[in-house]
């Protein structure tokens, strides 16, 4: 953690010991190994927090550890009129809203980006960018087991879902993260007025307008009817979807389509909506002039993804083409979303080129 000096020597095993009350004595005092012990079972947590309220991976990183050093310089200060988790959770969620603000974590790159080949035209046009990254699962899994308060609305499943975080970014800085608070994390509305220092009406008012938002933006998520992850049904169904994709044919990865489904590329603001829409796009774009790629499985935002490789008729290398994630309910594909920023590919464990 940067910032914070180096522990005194001591045993370890010994300290993991400790009481809560114990590790704030001694961080309190400079013991940066105690304060590490005091903030760790919350860090990845943390991270998913910022995570939501941004929308990207990266920027959730560096708010972190924004929120772990500011959190070892005022050590000293907290009162303990709080838990150490909601403690944290303010300094976190006031870093967010301020880094929204400023408007400065938005990577140019996306803002130049420009498309190998020219994309048709969209079914739907977003008015502003969707600032959105995928999130490795394994990180998920890291996540230590605090249940949501009573205030919650949302599975952590749900919670995570790229829909869902879609829709969050839709939502107005306050009022997304006054609903992160208390329908997904389920802090009570005394508690994030302090978190926000503002006032139980005031957050009761904007999380009001934030839930008739999101349910304009996600009026049938379909959560319920999504295959167990890793289940027999969920396997069959992106196996068929990867074997149809590598052979480059449109009309068997269209067939797995639900009516209504939707293709969508962020940051780009533009959609494709419909089987005609993306069946379209796929022959003209994705898998025309002979594109052919290679999939590599894995998981985003509890949702079966791939890492992208391009062929190269000319070598044996296959090149890095960013990462695919399927939203699946029941047996069909109800959303493909395709990230093409190529550096996504290290957080999830992938080169940036192999081998055929």
């Amino acid at each position: 953690m940067r910032g914070i000096p180096p522990a005194r020597e001591t045993d370890v095993s010994a300290r993991a010991q400790r009481s809560a009350e114990d590790l704030l004595a001694l961080a309190r005092s400079g013991d940066g190994e105690a304060f590490r012990g005091l903030v760790e079972p919350y860090r990845r947590e943390l991270q998913v927090h910022c995570y939501r309220i941004l929308g990207s991976v990266q920027d959730a990183e560096d708010l972190l550890q924004e929120t772990l050093l500011a959190a070892w310089r005022g050590i000293g200060g907290y009162e303990e009129r709080a838990s150490i988790r909601t403690w944290l959770y303010r300094i976190a969620t006031n870093r967010c809203l301020n880094a929204l603000r400023a408007g400065a974590r938005r990577p140019p790159e996306y803002a130049a980006y420009q498309p190998e080949l020219p994309l048709p035209e969209p079914s739907h046009r977003r008015a502003e960018p969707s600032w959105l990254e995928p999130y490795p699962d394994v990180l998920l899994d890291e996540i230590a087991d605090h249940m949501p308060g009573p205030e919650a609305r949302y599975e952590a499943r749900e919670s995570v879902s790229l829909a869902f975080l879609a829709a969050l970014q839709q939502l107005p800085p306050r009022q997304r993260v006054v609903l992160v608070l208390r329908d997904v994390l389920g802090f009570r509305a005394a508690e994030v007025a302090n978190i926000l220092d503002t006032t139980e009406n005031a957050v009761t008012s904007a999380l009001k307008r934030a839930r008739g938002a999101l349910a304009h933006e996600l009026p049938n998520p379909g959560w319920e009817t999504a295959p167990l992850p890793n289940s027999p049904q969920e396997r069959r169904i992106v196996a068929g979807f990867s074997r149809a994709f590598e052979a480059g044919d449109v009309d068997a990865i269209v067939a797995m389509l639900t009516n209504d489904a939707w293709l969508t590329m962020p940051p780009l603001p533009l959609e494709y909506q419909g089987r005609d829409a993306i069946r379209h796009f796929l022959a003209t774009v994705a898998l025309g002039n002979g594109y052919r790629h290679v999939l590599i499985p894995t998981r985003a935002n509890g949702q079966p993804a791939f890492g992208v490789y391009l062929r190269d008729p000319r070598t044996t290398v296959l090149h890095a083409h960013g990462v695919l994630v399927l939203t699946l309910t029941d047996n069909w594909i109800t959303a493909l979303t395709r990230f093409h920023d190529n550096s996504l590919l290290a957080i999830f464990g992938l080169p940036r080129s192999l081998r055929a």
